[in-house]
């Protein structure tokens, strides 16, 4: 492909300022924060808790961090009026009402009443790339399953739970694997072997519709795009970004090895899933399996590898630099969940990170993030 674009979307959480319990006032703050004819995107999600953004089309580190850092900004400026805070975190820390409030779309209240309690608030970020067609979309997914630990691990921002530590740095990926359509992809032969997958989820009432196949990376039925959906949503403005450019060089390297001939591994999906939730429970701090050796190795061993895979793409996007930037300052302060648990170890105040998550989520740099 000769130009890579690519897009992220990110899901957020609304608390009360004073109590940092979930705030049902999701549809406020999206008309609050309104930009009227922009290209940025507010859009409604499952809970009447979340908000989702969703950037346009970029080609650059430089104008994504733009449009993600304007729209966590809107938002969180529009909740402000409303003595609300937003929080970039994949799952709320205090506990959250039983059941949810939904948002007002029919097929968000079918959802409900078909998969009872597995409806939570959970926020993810979503990373798209785009693709010529869908065959080539799921050459490209083959070969990017493998990443799937890595990025989730990276990514890892959800420790608690109800109130409590969970054991895990990812908690939102726990907790979304338990959807009868989520997890690790397939792997795939076909374009056809995708539509049978799907037609199959389908007629078992395991998804509603084609937009209800949930799995770590899909191809999108809104665009043309490969949707990598394993990822926590960030903590802050630029760590979304690093997941942002590192998608894209996964793939434009999986493109470069489909060229050559290369075939992606044929990891089964029993290991895979296995090594997701080891990335899950560890988090940036521990260990995940390394794609190429299958060896479990610290991740930051696995992530020095793949810098060294995607060098010479990063540094024809013009990102190399940047990526090393961030990767060396985010192993220094540690990753969304270490930085979560730091702040509630210091008093044992949830409240705490509350405070730390909504200083963090609209912080212009990492390098400036509270620690």
């Amino acid at each position: 492909m000769s130009e890579w674009t690519f897009g992220v979307e990110e899901e957020f959480i609304l608390v009360d300022a004073d109590t940092g319990r979930l705030a049902a006032q999701a549809a406020a703050v999206r008309r609050g924060a309104d930009a009227g004819g922009s290209d940025e995107q507010l859009q409604e999600e499952l809970t009447r808790f979340q908000v989702e953004t969703a950037s346009p089309v970029c080609t650059t580190a430089e104008e994504l961090t733009h449009h993600l850092a304007r729209l966590r900004g809107r938002l969180a400026d529009s909740a402000r009026e409303l003595n609300l805070w937003l929080l970039a975190t994949g799952t709320a820390v205090f506990p959250e009402p039983w059941p949810p409030p939904l948002a007002g779309k029919d097929r968000y209240h079918l959802i409900a009443e078909r998969y009872g309690g597995l409806v939570d608030t959970l926020c993810g970020c979503h990373v798209h790339v785009a693709i010529p067609d869908a065959e080539f979309g799921i050459r490209l997914s083959n070969h990017l399953r493998p990443w799937l630990p890595l990025l989730l691990a990276l990514s890892a921002n959800s420790p608690f739970s109800r109130g409590q530590d969970s054991g895990h740095a990812s908690w939102r990926h726990v907790s979304w694997a338990r959807w009868p359509s989520a997890g690790p992809p397939p792997f795939f032969d076909s374009p056809a072997h995708y539509d049978a997958s799907v037609s199959a989820l389908l007629r078992a009432g395991a998804a509603l519709d084609r937009k209800m196949v949930y799995w770590d990376i899909r191809l999108s039925e809104a665009q043309p795009t490969l949707e990598v959906r394993v990822c926590d949503v960030a903590a802050t403005v630029e760590e979304a970004v690093l997941l942002g450019v590192l998608v894209r060089a996964l793939a434009q390297a999986a493109s470069h090895d489909i060229e050559a001939g290369v075939a992606a591994p044929r990891i089964p999906h029993e290991v895979l899933r296995a090594a997701l939730w080891r990335a899950a429970r560890d988090g940036l701090g521990g260990h995940c399996p390394d794609p190429e050796s299958g060896s479990l190795l610290p991740v930051s061993a696995v992530l020095r590898r793949a810098l060294r895979r995607l060098r010479p793409f990063l540094s024809a996007n013009g990102e190399l630099e940047l990526v090393e930037r961030l990767t060396e300052h985010l192993f220094t302060v540690g990753g969304g969940a270490q930085r979560q648990r730091q702040a509630m170890a210091r008093r044992g105040e949830p409240m705490d990170v509350v405070e730390l998550l909504a200083r963090q989520t609209t912080v212009s740099s990492l390098l400036d993030s509270p620690s």
